[in-house]
């Protein structure tokens, strides 16, 4: 009983300390109430309209920000095969009867590797982009939503190609849309089970002193040339992909024979579940 009385006691006393909180309190409400009163019914409306659609906004943005994309774009020149490393990613098969493309080919499955393993697998959205220089502006229509970019080299006929190979790679390196979002690059060496192909570190370091000229030269242009958004490397420093905002790698594949390891390991970095 002592013990029930104690209790009532130490309520009484937390009503007794609450209630001026109480009042001060009521007569905030109270003001508020009559403040609002004072507000025109339009003014009202439309403040109530400007907070809904300032959290409706911020829901959305934060919601956006939580979707990963799960785009990866393919692009290269004409002929570095492309399509065929599209096909084997999505089904296995080479395709050898395929030509150069004129229009993107799309596509969103799980990719040919993956399709018989169990648990949750992201399908990826995979875009291939035609090479030939007319249809290049197609590129810009689905670098906003790429997670990442597969930049296609035939290792066999690398060489000849090396001036517009890198000249090209240059173009997408020093675009807004990737520099800004930080879009990863592969460096993708097709054909590399061929003889004659390239290894990929000959392939690298070519492209590297290509870059490098162009840098030279495209800075000597007037500075009214403003078909790059940014710049390449660091002044006074020999070019690198290392001094790259975005990472830049670079991998062996072979259409051709399926052997494409390298490149679905890129593919699962940057799309996940």
């Amino acid at each position: 009983m002592e013990g029930m009385e104690q209790w009532k006691d130490q309520l009484e006393q937390l009503k007794i300390q609450l209630e001026p909180w109480k009042i001060q309190l009521e007569q905030w409400l109270h003001q508020a109430i009559e403040y609002l009163d004072q507000i025109p019914p339009i003014q009202l409306y439309a403040a109530i309209a400007v907070l809904f659609i300032s959290t409706l906004l911020l829901f959305s943005i934060r919601l956006l920000k939580r979707t990963k994309s799960n785009t990866i774009v393919l692009t290269g020149l004409s002929g570095s095969g492309k399509t065929v490393l599209f096909y084997v990613l999505r089904d296995g098969s080479s395709h050898q009867g395929t030509v150069t493309s004129m229009e993107p080919n799309e596509g969103t499955f799980v990719l040919n590797s993956g399709s018989n393993k169990k648990g949750k697998i992201k399908p990826v959205h995979l875009v291939d982009v035609p090479g030939h220089s007319r249809l290049r502006p197609k590129l810009d229509e689905f670098l906003p939503q790429a997670a990442g970019i597969v930049f296609v080299v035939d290792a066999v006929e690398f060489l000849p190609s090396c001036p517009s190979v890198s000249e090209y790679l240059y173009d997408i390196l020093t675009k807004s849309s990737v520099v800004k979002k930080k879009i990863p690059v592969l460096i993708c060496c097709n054909k590399s089970d061929k003889v004659t192909a390239h290894t990929k570190e000959f392939i690298r370091k070519q492209i590297e002193k290509e870059i490098e000229k162009l840098r030279a030269s495209r800075s000597a242009i007037s500075a009214a040339d403003i078909s790059n958004d940014f710049t390449l490397g660091v002044s006074g420093e020999v070019f690198s992909f290392t001094q790259c905002r975005n990472a830049v790698t670079i991998a062996d594949a072979s259409g051709l024979k399926g052997e494409v390891a390298q490149l679905e390991q890129f593919i699962r970095e940057h799309v996940k579940p």
